[in-house]
């Protein structure tokens, strides 16, 4: 099976294409990747993942053609963000 593994940072993208066999799991194509010896500051044990937009489990069997992507933490909350902006705007 074919996939992707990718983490995107605020100005580039870490993609890694990957060959793996049926049943791998997104920890193992992660781990495969050699994403986390490129990005130490990726820890498994916090970071949320998925698959094509869709939060899934590290121990979640991929299929052929997925996209697992690991998620940054947010910097701000976006509400509270949204509330800054509107208050700005008013008169």
């Amino acid at each position: 099976m074919r996939i992707e593994v990718v983490y995107a940072l605020p100005l580039e993208q870490d993609t890694t294409s990957l060959e793996v066999s049926a049943g791998t799991t997104l920890r193992e194509a992660i781990t495969c990747s050699g994403v986390l010896g490129r990005r130490p500051e990726i820890d498994l044990g916090t970071a949320r993942v998925g698959v094509w937009g869709r939060s899934a489990s590290l121990d979640g069997v991929l299929l052929d053609g997925d996209r697992v992507e690991i998620y940054r933490p947010l910097q701000a909350d976006p509400k509270e963000v949204r509330r800054r902006r509107a208050a700005k705007s008013r008169p």
